[in-house]
């Protein structure tokens, strides 16, 4: 646990908290001793408040909607798991016998969670700023503005790709049909006078995300979600 502790950059007061976040339910049952599962319920909230407030503040003209896609993005499973592996948690977590056999040490899941107990572990033991500085420092990488780029909204991404070729989108109104309370308005996306897309949406605004989502498949760009 020293070594983790330099990796963390943070020294518990009470190093039972780590070690109950470094242990499995499996080991926990077998020798009557506390596991991770409650300690993991609060890190979970924990890593999200930093990293909603980091996108917040990182991110000043990012509406709702892609924020919430970026703190998905960050704190999803195999995020987590990638903290974990560079923690090197596998080869620290208690486990069972039995989860040993079957490669508990190296489960994406296992090590997802085991993360999230640790953080919460520096929650409780030196709190909120002190688990701000080990979550950043240990998401590293997967926070860097630049890896969230697929996760602006489609017409951004699209923006985006095409500026690389010194080209940018142009939304042309194709019609709007239906009723006035469910209208559905058609547009296509053009670079130059080529056809990139088209889409269909209740308002302009997402009929125009329908059309550069559409161009960004054909083009085989990533987009989130």
């Amino acid at each position: 646990m020293e070594r983790l502790q330099e990796k963390l950059g943070y020294r518990f007061a009470d190093r039972t908290l780590l070690a109950t976040a470094l242990t499995h339910p499996s080991f926990g049952s077998d020798h009557r001793v506390a596991h991770y599962q409650r300690l993991e319920f609060l890190g979970d909230a924990v890593l999200e408040l930093v990293v909603s407030e980091y996108l917040y503040r990182a991110l000043p003209d990012v509406p709702e909607g892609t924020l919430t896609r970026m703190r998905a993005h960050t704190v999803r499973e195999e995020a987590l798991f990638q903290a974990a592996q560079r923690l090197e948690l596998g080869r620290l977590v208690r486990l069972s016998v039995g989860e040993e056999r079957t490669g508990g040490r190296e489960k994406p899941s296992i090590l997802a969670d085991v993360a999230e107990a640790v953080f919460a572990a520096v929650y409780l033991d030196g709190g909120m700023e002190a688990a701000r500085r080990v979550i950043l420092a240990s998401l590293g990488n997967l926070l860097n503005i630049r890896s969230l780029s697929d996760c602006l909204d489609e017409k951004s991404r699209l923006q985006e790709e095409l500026q690389k070729r010194g080209a940018m989108p142009r939304y042309v109104f194709l019609s709007c049909e239906g009723p006035a309370h469910a209208p559905k308005f058609r547009y296509r996306v053009l670079e130059g006078e080529t056809l990139l897309g088209e889409g269909e949406g209740a308002s302009k605004q997402l009929a125009q995300q329908a059309a550069a989502k559409n161009a960004l498949q054909k083009l085989g760009a990533n987009h989130c979600g």
